[in-house]
């Protein structure tokens, strides 16, 4: 068998859609004749924790570990509260005060690429050591954090053997890019590390085909495209709940606020009694207090459960016990390429999907393609609500539901044989 070495940040007990993706790769990639072995941090600092992936790890997998230095636990003892939340992706759009101002700051321009840059060089040390013992035929990285791929660049230096740099999101185009109060000397300091290893990686993988088309522009490397996908073992048929629930799994940023939505919702509240009466909206993960705001001032405060983080398995739960799902995206040219992990499990749970983002949203033609929603822009207003109307009629008469097609390929099991053809 072959032997490939996955070098990961995230990893059980981390929580968040960031650690799934390569736990279920492992998961499944001995089924292809591939045996992996998974190099992630001793001493992590995991903004959210889901005890729950642990049962996930396969227990004949080989984990090498070495401790990172984590900027980000010193940012705690001056403000936890602050360090959280940027190091979670949610950053206020809006009233930041001074202490975030001069943490993004910090962040964005001493930090490059990211906090976990001065893990790099330890563990080139170490894992050249280990590459040789194990007889490593191939190398994965994957980002973000995006300073995991440096240390697959200067591996490979070192060695030969294959390297896979996957990006499970974009580099210097995603959303959160611009808030880090980037210098000129900063942002060209990005640009020339991704073109780094763009153009040295041997594989490239990407998670959407926008940034496929992005990094063709900067490499002449062959890309795969490998979404992410749901795990077909978690999938049962919850009983959904009496009422017309409307729920949102996972976070919701200060800048992915569809206002639009909160907006129909108010008004179908108060032009339809038997609405008001059953509507309900659950909103699972951290939300941010913009959000939150928007929500208590379009009239929804009495009908909104807010659980707060759950687990995985609580959260595939939810979904089949919802009505309608929720998918929510950043309006902006730049996030049209960023299609959430939710958005598969949402698919293989067998709920309408109502997905709200930028025009030509990627994830708009995989729900199209699979007949597994509707997706709108943030200015949609009319067309949404009487989706929603439709929607509720359906429900009234109990046949709210989906005509999927295709849903399969999407599995973690198909997506890994994909994967194993570059091994």
């Amino acid at each position: 068998m072959k032997k490939v070495l996955i070098i990961t940040y995230y990893w059980p007990p981390a929580g968040g859609p960031g650690v799934q993706r390569w736990l279920k790769f492992v998961k499944y990639l001995p089924d292809f004749d591939i045996t992996p072995i998974v190099y992630v941090p001793e001493n992590p600092s995991y903004p959210i924790v889901d005890a729950s992936f642990d049962s996930d790890i396969p227990k004949e997998v080989t984990i090498y570990k070495y401790p990172v230095k984590e900027p980000y636990r010193l940012a705690k003892l001056i403000s936890g509260k602050h360090a959280k939340r940027i190091s979670s992706g949610i950053i206020k759009a809006k009233n930041q005060s001074f202490i975030e101002k001069t943490m993004l700051w910090v962040r964005g321009n001493f930090f490059i690429p990211d906090a976990r840059i001065h893990w790099v060089k330890p563990s080139v040390k170490f894992l050249s050591g280990i590459i040789e013992k194990e007889k490593i035929d191939t190398i994965i990285t994957t980002g973000p954090p995006h300073s995991v791929h440096l240390i697959g660049y200067h591996l490979q230096k070192k060695g030969k053997f294959k390297w896979i740099a996957d990006f499970r999101d974009p580099w210097t185009s995603i959303g959160y890019h611009k808030a880090l109060k980037l210098s000129r000397k900063a942002k060209q300091k990005h640009k020339e590390l991704e073109r780094l290893v763009l153009t040295t990686a041997d594989h490239l993988v990407v998670t959407s085909p926008t940034t496929k088309k992005e990094f063709q522009g900067i490499s002449k490397m062959p890309i795969a495209l490998i979404t992410n996908g749901y795990d077909s073992e978690y999938i049962d048929d919850r009983t959904k709940t009496e009422e017309f629930t409307f729920s949102h799994i996972g976070s919701l940023l200060s800048e992915r606020n569809p206002t639009v939505l909160w907006d129909v919702l108010a008004q179908l509240r108060k032009e339809h009694e038997s609405f008001r009466q059953y509507f309900k909206l659950r909103l699972a993960g951290v939300v941010s207090e913009d959000v939150l705001k928007s929500i208590n001032e379009s009239g929804l405060e009495n009908c909104t459960e807010l659980l707060g983080y759950v687990s995985h398995k609580r959260a595939l739960q939810l979904q089949q016990e919802s009505q309608v799902l929720l998918l929510v995206e950043i309006d902006s040219p730049e996030t049209k390429g960023i299609l959430p992990g939710k958005l598969y499990e949402y698919m293989a749970a067998k709920r309408p999907i109502l997905a709200i983002g930028p025009k030509n949203w990627d994830a708009s033609k995989i729900i199209t393609e699979t007949n597994t929603g509707v997706t709108f822009d943030y200015t949609s207003k009319t067309d949404l609500k009487n989706v929603i109307l439709n929607w509720f009629a359906a429900y009234q008469k109990g046949n709210l539901k989906t005509d999927s097609k295709g849903v399969e390929k999407y599995s973690r099991r198909a997506l890994t044989k994909e994967l194993s053809k570059l091994i």
